[in-house]
Parts: structure tokens; sequence; C-alpha cells
């Protein structure tokens, strides 16, 4: 059963930083160079310096990326630029955000989960996850002694019972605000209520949570965790810091959760044209010509919206200048189940794993090919194809909360980039000391 706590978190003190516009920043899986410098030259405080500290000459074990992210965080608290909590709080958190036009608030809590390993509780993955970010994490985690990011954990809330106690509790107060690099705006409201967050506490225990971004940094708690039990032998308490990890919780239902599809742009498969892929999909798909030239996708796209099956594809053939809308067909479905025996119903049923599965390695026959170019919007997927770098494209429905609900709970995690959650939560906002 998760166990939802309020914490004494740290964060940072306006009176020394002005906007917190200014010191927040994504995630560090999505910051590349550019903005990581956009974010450094932003504000000598910005959170980019522990979140991803830059690589510099003559690193050594002693004093290296980790280290100085470790200094910077150490002297922002001496400073006060960064202050702790008075009592132990909840912080309620909205990020508006704009999507295609349309306007969304999506709504949630941040506060300190007790960790379970994946497969020993009630908290569920759905992505596999890599050797190499869980040992940068683990290295700055090591460094710093806290978690500087939140996990994004989803958990069922029908009704929105868990969501409206907490707006109703900070209903009239003014929020902390920011606006990211992006335009996504972010309100917090750090809530000191003991009775609330009891209340809060009690209404999450028997809930699943499943995690919808950060499994890297959820396996690296629990790592730190086992390492901090191991140094303190037999004498390591229950309530230690260590034994919990910072998440943001967002009810399934929340009608700001947006999922975005990740289409894909493949240098291989190399397929020469409309006609060959129609001809090696056989009887596993129906198809249709569905126009010609990038520009078409929209309109492409739109036909697959409209269906809301996973099932349901747009390929684009460089050669030709192609598109075939593809569905899967009894016969493609069985021949799934072969392919994939090593999974179960729901994974199968997933686009993304019937795309790369049944598809690419299967009807293809493309074992083993190069990263995709992944993109979420239809103009990114135009700009690639315009590149000349890519054979073939694939529009792909995204999966659901649904569908990650019932493929966590199998035990199975989705293949890679199969959810893309818009906007990624904002780093800087509130971070949890491990100590």
């Amino acid at each position: 059963m998760p166990q939802v706590l309020a914490f004494r978190g740290l964060r940072y003190d306006s009176k020394h930083v002005g906007t917190l516009s200014k010191v927040i920043a994504p995630p560090y899986d999505v910051i590349d160079a550019a903005l990581q410098q956009k974010l450094y030259d932003q504000h000598p405080a910005n959170v980019v310096r522990i979140e991803l500290n830059k690589d510099e000459p003559g690193d050594h074990e002693g004093n290296n990326r980790y280290t100085r992210a470790a200094k910077f965080l150490k002297g922002w608290r001496d400073q006060g630029v960064v202050m702790r909590e008075m009592a132990a709080a909840l912080y309620v958190y909205h990020q508006e955000f704009e999507v295609l036009g349309v306007v969304h608030v999506r709504r949630g809590v941040m506060a300190r989960v007790r960790l379970e390993r994946f497969g020993t509780g009630n908290i569920h993955p759905h992505e596999e996850t890599m050797s190499g970010p869980k040992q940068d994490r683990l290295l700055l985690t090591r460094a710093c002694r806290a978690n500087l990011s939140q996990v994004f954990g989803l958990y069922p809330d029908p009704s929105g019972e868990v969501q409206k106690i907490l707006d109703d509790a900070v209903a009239g107060q003014p929020p902390l605000e920011a606006t990211d690099h992006l335009g996504v705006k972010s309100w917090m409201w750090p809530l000191v209520d003991e009775a609330i967050a009891a209340k809060i506490s009690g209404l999450m225990g028997p809930r699943p949570v499943f995690i919808a971004d950060g499994h890297h940094r959820y396996e690296t708690a629990c790592n730190y965790r086992d390492e901090v039990a191991n140094a303190h032998g037999g004498e390591f308490p229950d309530d230690h810091p260590a034994n919990f990890v910072l998440m943001m919780l967002v009810g399934m239902s929340d009608p700001g959760l947006v999922v975005l599809p990740t289409h894909r742009l493949f240098q291989l498969p190399a397929v020469a044209s409309a006609k060959e892929l129609i001809t090696k999909l056989g009887n596993s798909f129906t198809t249709q010509q569905a126009g010609s030239g990038p520009g078409e996708a929209q309109s492409v796209w739109e036909l697959i919206e409209s269906q809301g099956d996973q099932g349901v594809f747009g390929f684009y053939t460089a050669a030709d200048s192609q598109w075939t809308l593809a569905q899967i067909t009894p016969e493609g479905k069985n021949r799934m189940e072969q392919v994939a025996a090593d999974h179960g119903p729901a994974w199968r049923a997933l686009g993304v794993s019937i795309l790369h599965r049944l598809v690419v390695q299967d009807l293809l026959g493309s074992k083993e090919i190069p990263t995709p170019g992944y993109v979420h919007l239809i103009d990114e997927l135009v700009q690639g194809i315009a590149t000349d770098q890519y054979s073939c494209a694939a529009l792909v429905m995204p999966a659901s909360v649904e569908d990650i609900r019932s493929v966590s709970q199998t035990g199975e995690r989705m293949p890679a980039k199969s959810t893309y959650f818009y906007p990624k939560l904002a780093s800087g906002l509130v971070f949890n000391p491990l100590e």
C-alpha cells in the first residue's frame, strides 16, 4: 500500500531569487546543450546547476559535475537562497498549458512516497529502464542527498475525490508562480495542514500508483535507499528520509492529463515504395492509399485519430512520397500472438508493440534497426521527412492511461517511447532532502 506523506521540503526563497521562472528547469533528460546554456545564463541559481551540471575540462573523482552540484546546493542553503519549510507540507501543484490551441490545466500534489521495489507492492512501472541514466542519477543523489526532481505518478481517482480536498484547501490562497521556456505555467501551494495530510494519506493508501514518467529516478531512489540501509547496518530507522521519494501524484481521470503520440521516423527498414510496403504487410493489414507528399500528414493523422484504434497506422514511404493507411486484420492479430507470444494480450494490443514487433521486425524483416527519430507533433514529423534522412515514417496512436494500467498490472513494461505526458514537470519548485 503506497504511503503518501507531507514533508519539510527545500525550496527557493523568492526574496533571494526574485521570480521563480528564472530558476526552474525541465527534467534532466529533456535538456540539450543549448537549453542547458540558456538556463545557466538565465540565473546564477537556476536549478540546472544541480539537476544537470556541466562537465568541465580536468574533471576527476574529487571534482566533477556531481560534486559541483552538491556544492551549489549546500551554498544556496547556507546563503538562504534555498530554505527549509518550517513544517511538513503537501505541495499542491497545477500546470496550465496549451496543445494545438486548447488550454488545459493538470492538477496534482507533490508528496513524499514510501519506496517499494517494483513487483513487491502497489507501485507499478510501465517502461523499461537503462543502466546509464540510473548510474548518473545515483551519483547525483549520493552527492546532493536529495531528490531534485519529481517522479510522476498516476493513481485512480474517478470522482476526483482526492484532488477536490486539496483544491478546496488552497482555494483563495495566492500560489507561487513560474513560467517555463515553453510557456507552461506552474502554480504551487505549500499546504501545511496535518489533518488534511492525514486524510490524503488515508485515501491514497489503498490505491495503486502507476509511474508515468521518472522510472530511472524511482529505481535510483530504491538503489540509494539500499545503499544507506547497508551503511547503517541493522540500525536503519523506518522513517529515515531515504525510505521515501519525491513524487507528483495526478488522478488518472484528471481532465488536464494529456498523452501525446510519439510518431516514428525510420532510417531503416528501407521500403522502396508504398507498393512494396503493402506487399510485405500482406493479409496482416488492410491498406488504402491516403494521399501523397509530406503535407498530407495532418489529414492522415485525423483519419487515424477519428478511428481511435491502436491497430491503425499511417505509413509514409519517402521514395515515392506516398501515404498508406493500414489497419490490422484478424490474421494480423493472430500473427502478432505468435511473434509476441512472450507478452500478454494488453502488451500485444498496443500500437507501438504492433508497429515494432509485427511490422518492423516480422513483416519487414528488420530485427535490428537504428534508433528511430521520435516526434510528437505533426509539424515535427513533416520537418523530419523534409530532411531526406529517413526512408519511411509511421503515425501511431498514443497509449492511453488505461493502456498503462492494463499493461502495468500484469507486471509487464511497454516498449520504449510508448507514452509522452505533456508537459514535463518543472524541476526547482521543491526538493526532498534525504538526510
